[in-house]
């Protein structure tokens, strides 16, 4: 049976927020750890169904996890694999794909990954091209899942690879890096602009001989990575939906605590002062290679704003929730350049574009951004379609929140749990009236 959600306009936000951990570096920290010397142990891991994926994934090879205590997870790595006896999948999750086709590729491991329905229309083509011209076997269904990976004999002869990125991307950026890992060879990417990080910091933790120059990273393969703890940070990504929820509900005053603020990652507080949020960046520490800080954020007054491209690889997944602050802002918001938003788990230019026009905000598309003229958010007597992504269904959630009165149905939620597992019981908690059906 699908679920919904029912959300009542007004209430305030309110109190501390316990953000879970941060998606990305928690994919990462379950790979690196299982193909590490040692014995690792993370804290704060995500329990979402995305990680889950990626934790199935490295049991089916033979890794050793076990549960610790506090909830930490113990991995236990090793250097001796097995073909997996059944195809793996990866459900939602783009960036479980993308990176585990590169880590098993790297590992000269026989495999078959396959996803959902929605993963199987992604683009693949920009982590398999690459792959196949370091020397990979890898092969496609027309350009999207499954992929399968054939092992080879002569995986130890790779030759240097060098690789200018189209788009900037992680996920294509760490694929061909953790191929890289295992080779003697010496591989440098270069992007338009800079992608998230959490991969190449990671890499210095455990060890490998990775330098980063400007946009440009180079590894050389070859050298054994050794056990490191990790201590996943809050996740930015889902820290932003309460971030422009108290900005745009008044008499708002949240704090969220030791959220990851990774300066490949903090597109979204930069963009929401630009447009005049109140928010204030307290107790900045590192954890490990991350650096993290408490966040408080007051409602206010907010600005329509042209959104410079610098921005866009650095906001990249929190465009669905800005959208909905540039719906409650006073003039005009663009965005142009950021088409990459139209190959996500749905369309997002196009679903929250309808979205909003049902909801009485004038939209522009074009094929590459949005235009958003601010104004009073109302309800629609139609149940608005999540589309079976996470984040448009979390972003409408916070939409119908800021509604002048009423309430909105919004169906497609359960992808939620691929990323922010109890959202709405977070949500409620802190004062949006939202129920589960």
């Amino acid at each position: 049976m699908s679920k919904h959600f029912v959300i009542e306009s007004g209430g305030k936000l309110r109190g501390e927020i316990k953000i879970p951990g941060d998606k990305s570096i928690s994919h990462r920290a379950i790979m690196l750890a299982s193909i590490a010397q040692g014995n690792s142990q993370i804290n704060g891991l995500l329990r979402s169904g995305d990680v889950l994926c990626t934790l199935a994934a490295m049991r089916a090879i033979g890794v050793h996890i076990e549960e610790g205590t506090d909830g930490a997870l113990l991995v236990h790595g090793t250097q001796s694999y097995r073909t997996p006896l059944e195809p793996i999948y990866v459900g939602n999750s783009g960036t479980a794909m993308r990176l585990l086709v590169g880590l098993f590729a790297g590992l000269n491991i026989s495999a078959k990954f396959y996803g959902d329905e929605s993963l199987s229309t992604r683009p693949m083509k920009r982590v398999t091209d690459p792959l196949c011209s370091m020397g990979f076997i890898v092969k496609s269904s027309e350009g999207t899942a499954p992929l399968i990976i054939e092992s080879q004999n002569q995986i130890e002869d790779l030759n240097d690879f060098n690789y200018s990125m189209p788009i900037s991307s992680a996920q294509v950026k760490s694929c061909i890096l953790l191929a890289s890992l295992f080779s003697q060879t010496r591989t440098t990417i270069s992007e338009p602009f800079k992608s998230r990080n959490h991969t190449e910091l990671m890499f210095k933790d455990f060890g490998a001989d990775i330098r980063v120059k400007g946009n440009e990273v180079t590894l050389v393969g070859g050298k054994k990575l050794l056990a490191h703890d990790v201590q996943v940070p809050s996740d930015i990504s889902s820290a932003s939906f309460f971030m422009v929820a108290a900005s745009i509900i008044p008499d708002s005053d949240i704090t969220m605590k030791r959220v990851g603020i990774n300066s490949t990652r903090d597109g979204i507080i930069h963009l929401l002062k630009k447009m005049g949020a109140d928010i204030s960046i307290e107790n900045k520490r590192h954890c490990g290679s991350e650096i993290v800080a408490d966040i408080r954020v007051r409602s206010a007054p907010l600005n329509g704003i042209m959104i410079e491209n610098q921005y866009i690889s650095l906001a990249i997944d929190e465009f669905p929730i800005l959208f909905v602050a540039a719906a409650c802002a006073k003039g005009k918001t663009k965005l142009r350049n950021a088409s990459e938003l139209r190959t996500k788990e749905s369309d997002r230019i196009a679903i929250m574009a309808q979205a909003l026009q049902k909801m009485n905000i004038k939209t522009t598309e074009y094929e590459d951004g949005i235009d958003i003229i601010g104004g009073t958010l109302k309800p629609t007597d139609q149940i608005l379609d999540s589309h079976n992504d996470h984040r448009i269904a979390m972003s409408l959630s916070v939409a119908a929140m800021a509604m002048k009165s009423g309430s909105l149905k919004l169906s497609g939620v359960e992808t939620v749990a691929s990323s922010f597992p109890n959202f709405h019981t977070n949500m409620h908690n802190a004062g949006m009236k939202i129920t589960l059906q």
